[in-house]
Order: structure tokens, then C-alpha cells, then sequence
């Protein structure tokens, strides 16, 4: 074992008192950081518009501050941009996160001195959790890789833009700079597929031990490795790797073919990390959730799903949440960003302590009917059957086709990218139509009062979703496919993809 493993353990046995403190005094954090940020920000243009002087407590910061989204915000964030200073959050932030919105185009996320030090830190402190919990630490000696955005930054006004992990890459530990990859040369490259075939030729040869990326892309790198080591594991390429760090997506619709791909099982660490902030990562091997991090600059609200788009939504701390309930996350962070909705679903799996699952989007479902089906939905029900069947699943989405013509009744369609087509796809077909009724009680009854009729899938070419990313210019990086569409744009593009 090497100085910095070892000096990682006793690191990592003094951090893990904090986020002991986490698991046991969350609320009291919460109610903590609460009271920090509205002190913080009262003299700021928003604060002064909000009455932020008013707000004794939680009761009066609903009534004063709204739930918005970007677009709320922008006429506050444009000021940010064109240089003002104490518009959100004392004086100017010190970057400019770049980030891609479906209806705001290009969306600037505001990182002060005080978020962007809690991004960092609840980065190294997964790991820190990691290695106290399990003991294991070599993988600090040896080759780490993340593969991020270009860390290429443009200034305006005195302030840096960029997207987030090229931000995060000029802030890296000294210590982690010797062990990192790829290159700033490489990171640097815009077109993902040539980045892709330059950080192969950086790595093959070196001793990986981790690995951090959003799964689809890491499986991407993972397929140029094996087709440049003429069809050898990556087991067998890198030997000493030990640690997959993932974000972004589920992994569960990618687990089997990384994991086929790979040859053997690795410990994998789950996070939640956005432009927004760094809101939870898992903190148990044998959990697959991941504990909120109550005391990271970020004030949270939770809104029940089906109540989000109400006039007046039911808006929740903390101290009130409930198991298995679909909330809509809304933050309030040290970057500025007040009542922001972030998109994203989560579910609560322990009150004892806080721990998430991300659920879906809360704009990516399917309702055409009022069925509401969500992503957490579709993915458990293909799943399901996928693993029972042992078929293999490369990427999926789906949409509602509402008209198909003459007396057919409407359906949803799955669009599935398989590795290998199952044996009988009728059947496949039959069984996550079942599995999604019995997750979704809406669903069944329009099964069943014929309103619906069972789901049909189209199998599309290999590499379909790739080329549909690349041609949206939103291949690699941080882009996500969408789960679930309302409408069947993506879908009518996918058609010219089906086998």
C-alpha cells in the first residue's frame, strides 16, 4: 500500500464524523443552513424584491419566495451575466456553469466562492465514505479517470464560463493532479468521438483503478478499449480496476452490459452532483440510494408529484417528507438560486437517515391519458423482465402514439436498442406491458377500460441512440437521453432506426 492510501484511511476515518453527523442531525442542518442563507443573501436585489427581511422562518420564505424555473430567474441571472454584482448572491459568482435547456437554450448556473467549495467537497467526500466504510484504498495509488466536458473557459465581464466538471477540473486536489486523466490537451477536445479515441490512447496502457462518468458514455469508452485490445475484457486491460463513480442516469439499464463488458464486479459509487449543487451520493454499498447531504449550502423543498403543476403546490422541508412519495426537488442554495426547480424526481427510501433514489423528470412523463407513468416506472418494468429473461438492454426510451389510424387504440411505444434481440419478442413484449400495469395503477385501467392498448415495441439498429445524440449535437459530456417523451418528436426521429 502506498503513502497516499494509507494516508487516505486516516483522512477518511476523521471525515467520517461529519457525515455521521448527516445521518443523525439532518433536520437540525437543514433548519441551520436555512437561516445562513437568508442572512446571507437580505441585501441582495433578489433578496430586497423578496422580502427577505421579513422571513423569520420557513412559513414566511413560502410566502415571500415563489417555486420557479429558469426562465423565472433569467431577468436576475441576465443582470449576473452582463456584470452586475449582489443580484442573487453577495457580489459576483466566480464561474458561470453553461448547461443545456430543452425550452431556455443555453442556461448560465451561478457558482459563488461559497457552492463551488461544496462541490468539491462532497466529491472527495463519497470517496473519503468509501474507503472508511469498506477499508479499501489502493485505488488512490494508482490512475483515476473522468470523463468530463472540455475544461475550456470563456470570460465575459470579469467572469468565467464554462460547463461544470470543466470548472470542477481546474480545481482538482495537487495531490489527485499526478494520478488524473486523461490530459487538459485531451479534455480540451469538443468532438466527443475524437476525445473518446484520445483518452484510449492515453489509458490503455496505464494502471486505471478508477473510473467516473456518466454511464453511457463510460460504456462508450469501455467498447473503443475492447475493440482497440482486440476483444479483451476490460479486466484483463486494466487489472488493478476496482471503482466505477457514476452520475447523471440510472445505472440500472447499463449495469449488465458495463458489467459484461468489464468481465467482473467492481464497487460502484452512485452521486448526485448538477450545476445546481451536489445533493446526495451513496453512501452504502449494500444501499441503492444515497444519503442527502443536508449541510452542503443547499436549503431543500419537496413538492409532491402530482401537485407540482397546481397553482399553489404543497411545498415540504425536510422534516415532513414521507416514504415512497414522489416529490418534485426545489433548491435554495449559496450560489443564488431561490425556490429552483430542478427538474428532477426524487423518492425518499429512509427517513433513518435521508436517503434518495432519483425517480425521473418531472417534465419527462408520459400523461397523454392521465396515466402519469414516470421514469422509475418504465425502467423497473423492462428491467425486470430483461434480467429475468437475461436480455441484454443497450438504451431505451419511450413515447405515447396517440393517433396510429383506422379503429387502433392508442399506445405507448418503446423504442429499445437491444444487444441481442430476445428469443421471443411477443412474449418480452407481453411481460412489461403486465410488469408496467401492475407498477402503475392508472395504466392498468386504461388497459383495462380499452382506452389503451398494450404496449408495442420497436427495435431499433445498434448505436440508434448515439447517432440520435450526435445528431442533436449532445453526444457525451453531461447529455442525457430523455426516458420518457410526452409528444413524439424524438420518436419520429428514432422511426428512421427501427430494424
Amino acid at each position: 500500500m502506498g503513502i497516499k492510501a494509507s494516508l487516505s484511511k486516516i483522512y477518511a476515518a476523521y471525515n467520517s464524523r461529519k457525515i455521521g453527523r448527516w445521518r443523525k442531525d439532518a433536520v437540525f442542518l437543514q433548519e441551520k443552513t436555512f437561516r445562513k442563507l437568508i442572512s446571507t443573501a437580505r441585501n441582495t436585489a433578489f433578496g430586497q424584491d423578496h422580502h427577505f427581511d421579513e422571513i423569520k422562518n420557513y412559513q414566511d420564505f413560502k410566502k415571500y419566495v415563489p417555486v420557479q424555473d429558469y426562465e423565472d430567474l433569467r431577468k436576475y441571472i441576465d443582470r449576473i451575466v452582463n456584470g452586475e454584482a449582489d443580484i442573487l448572491w453577495p457580489g459576483k459568482p466566480s464561474y458561470l456553469a453553461k448547461t443545456s435547456g430543452t425550452t431556455s437554450g443555453v442556461k448560465y448556473i451561478p457558482l459563488t466562492k461559497e457552492s463551488l467549495p461544496e462541490q468539491i467537497g462532497a466529491a472527495r467526500d463519497a470517496l473519503l465514505n468509501y474507503i472508511y466504510e469498506t477499508g479499501k484504498s489502493d485505488f488512490v495509488d494508482g490512475k483515476m479517470i473522468f470523463v468530463q466536458g472540455s475544461p475550456i473557459l470563456e470570460k465575459k465581464k470579469g467572469v468565467d464560463f464554462g460547463r461544470l466538471s470543466g470548472i470542477v477540473a481546474h480545481h482538482i486536489p495537487s495531490y489527485l493532479q499526478k494520478n488524473r486523466l486523461p490530459s487538459y490537451k485531451t479534455n480540451c477536445i469538443e468532438d466527443w468521438e475524437a476525445k473518446i479515441e484520445a483518452i484510449v490512447d492515453e489509458t490503455i496502457e496505464q494502471d486505471m483503478r478508477l473510473i467516473s462518468g456518466i454511464p453511457p458514455w463510460v460504456q462508450m469508452y469501455f467498447d473503443r478499449l475492447i475493440a482497440r485490445a482486440d476483444g479483451e475484457r476490460i479486466k484483463n486491460i486494466f487489472k488493478n480496476f476496482s471503482l466505477f463513480v457514476y452520475g447523471g442516469v440510472n445505472f440500472e439499464p447499463y449495469r449488465a452490459k458495463l458489467e459484461e463488458s468489464i468481465g467482473k464486479k467492481v464497487d460502484s459509487i452512485e452521486t448526485y452532483p448538477a450545476s445546481e449543487g451536489f445533493i446526495a451520493f451513496q453512501d452504502k454499498q449494500d444501499e441503492r440510494s444515497m444519503l442527502l447531504l443536508p449541510d452542503s449550502g443547499i436549503f431543500y423543498e419537496f413538492i409532491p408529484a402530482d401537485d407540482f403543476f397546481n397553482e399553489k403546490p404543497t411545498r415540504l422541508s425536510l422534516a415532513d417528507v414521507q416514504v415512497g412519495v414522489n416529490y418534485a426537488l426545489v433548491l435554495n442554495t449559496n450560489a443564488g438560486l431561490w425556490g429552483y426547480s430542478i427538474g428532477d424526481t426524487v423518492k425518499f427510501v429512509s427517513l433513518n437517515p435521508y436517503r434518495i433514489i432519483v425517480s425521473g423528470r418531472i417534465k419527462h412523463f408520459i400523461s397523454a391519458f392521465g396515466e402519469h407513468v414516470i421514469g422509475e416506472e418504465v425502467e423497473h418494468a423492462l428491467l425486470s423482465v430483461a434480467k429475468d429473461e437475461k436480455v441484454e438492454i443497450v438504451e431505451f426510451t419511450v413515447a405515447p402514439q396517440v393517433t396510429p389510424g383506422g379503429d387502433e387504440l392508442p399506445y405507448h411505444e418503446w423504442f429499445i436498442e437491444f444487444n441481442k434481440l430476445p428469443e421471443d419478442l411477443e412474449s418480452f413484449r407481453i411481460r412489461v406491458d403486465e410488469a408496467l400495469q401492475k407498477k402503475n395503477s392508472y395504466y392498468f385501467d386504461l388497459i383495462e377500460g380499452k382506452v389503451l392498448q398494450p404496449l408495442k415495441i420497436s427495435p431499433v439498429q445498434k448505436g440508434a441512440f448515439i447517432n440520435y445524440m450526435k445528431s442533436k449535437g449532445k453526444l457525451g459530456g453531461q447529455n442525457k437521453l430523455p426516458r420518457l417523451s410526452n409528444d413524439r418528436s424524438m420518436a419520429e426521429e428514432l422511426e428512421k432506426y427501427i430494424l
